[in-house]
């Protein structure tokens, strides 16, 4: 077994000791992490611009804390960026694992394309970490043929292990540092690697047990919140059905002890919550009913409130919408698999004229919300972020007289205090 603390306390300029393979929304953090740590870490991606901007000390997230890291003169010193990677000790692949459209299974494409890329770069006693999230069995039926083409045995020559990513795009720094964190492998000399590896940076607890474990653990997390969620979307309906307040239905029902209804909305995004739902169903869908429902529940929600959006302006002849949120959550400027941008994107396929505006997300920012809102017909509030709630409840009244017709949509938004 390799010396992880003398890898760590090697100051040799000999080959970086940490190949990050992705340098996104976790790589990039994990990376800095690292770095602060004292581990010489090159971050390895095929955007020139991320490359550029890694090796200028430029950030392209938008969080505070981590672009102070990348100012470090500890990160400084120990952080690189290249196009490909090169000779390491430990390799973590930190890349996109998105689900096919159509199959609704997982694309490991990136995944593959990732190990492929080290294969001339292993040698004995490597530690390769997958952090990307994955279907249960990829590591021993996927990723552990690809490595031993080098000739080299998984377990036995080289170590390979599933440590998944926990952080919340917002919120990165805190979360990648005090989450708990999970740590798979199949045999104990990989463990340890693993765990000195997270513990130099990691304040939360580390758990380690088996590969297929921590990849079923990572999509329990998230699926976990998807089914909740469907619930409080299925609640909301009902009530709605009803002519009732579905907030107040759930704000009443969760006064009991037991009982912790999620908020309903207006779909689930994100790059996590409704992708992961699908890697159980695909290595299991005669025991995975319940998820494939809820999938199928949260997927309407956009279809539901665009057509809401259709019947308040029915009586309009050719009505401008404006939408305000393109994220895909509040307070935060991540649009991916957003269902605000889902819902633009069914309007406007039905005609409608809609223009988009999120005052988190660059190149859509607006002056004002009543700027935003002059000579529209309906407005609709569908991500509130913190400065849009706080500027409806200051300028409503400003907001409502700039439109053409006053239409307001929101969507379970809870005013109650």
């Amino acid at each position: 077994m390799p010396d992880v603390e003398r890898l760590l306390d090697d100051a040799s300029p000999r080959n970086p000791q940490v190949v990050m393979v992705g340098t996104g929304y976790v790589g990039l953090p994990a990376a800095l992490m690292l770095a602060r740590a004292g581990w010489r870490v090159v971050g390895v991606d095929i955007n020139e611009n991320i490359v550029a901007a890694i090796n200028e000390g430029v950030l392209h997230l938008k969080e505070a804390e981590l672009q102070a890291l990348l100012h470090d003169p500890t990160v400084r010193q120990n952080l690189s960026a290249r196009h490909s990677p090169c000779p390491a000790d430990i390799f973590i692949i930190a890349v996109p694992t998105p689900v096919q459209p159509r199959k609704k299974v997982a694309d490991l494409s990136y995944v593959i394309s990732a190990i492929e890329a080290l294969l001339p770069h292993l040698r004995a006693g490597n530690l390769i970490i997958i952090e990307s999230t994955i279907p249960p069995l990829t590591c021993r039926h996927v990723v552990t043929p690809l490595l031993e083409r080098t000739g080299l045995r998984v377990g036995a020559d080289i170590h390979l292990a599933h440590c998944p990513e926990r952080i919340l795009p917002g919120d990165v720094f805190y979360e990648i540092v005090h989450n708990d964190r999970v740590i798979g492998c199949a045999e104990p000399v990989g463990r340890e690697m693993a765990r000195a590896l997270y513990a130099s940076f990691v304040k939360g607890d580390l758990y380690v047990t088996d590969d297929v474990t921590a990849e079923l653990c990572k999509l329990c997390e998230n699926t976990f919140r998807d089914v909740n969620i469907a619930l409080a979307n299925e609640f909301a309906a009902v009530a709605e059905g009803l002519g009732i307040d579905p907030l107040q239905v759930i704000r009443l029902a969760n006064k009991h002890p037991r009982v912790n209804i999620m908020r309903p909305g207006i779909g689930v995004g994100g790059h996590c919550i409704p992708l992961d739902p699908w890697f159980i169903k695909e290595v299991d869908p005669a025991n995975s009913r319940l998820i494939f429902t809820a999938r199928l529940v949260n997927d309407e929600v956009p279809h539901k409130i665009a057509a809401r959006v259709r019947q308040a302006v029915a009586h309009l002849v050719t009505p401008r919408l404006v939408a305000i949120g393109m994220s895909y959550k509040p307070d935060t400027e991540d649009t991916r698999e957003s269902p605000a941008t889902e819902i633009v994107h069914l309007l406007r396929a039905d005609g409608y004229q809609v223009a988009h505006y999120d005052p988190l997300v660059v190149g859509h920012e607006y002056s004002s919300l009543a700027d935003a809102a002059a000579g529209a017909d309906c407005l609709l509030l569908l991500v509130e972020h913190k400065v849009v709630k706080q500027a409806w409840k200051a300028e409503q009244e400003t907001v409502r007289a700039a439109m053409r017709t006053p239409i307001v949509l929101r969507f379970y938004q809870d005013d109650a205090p």
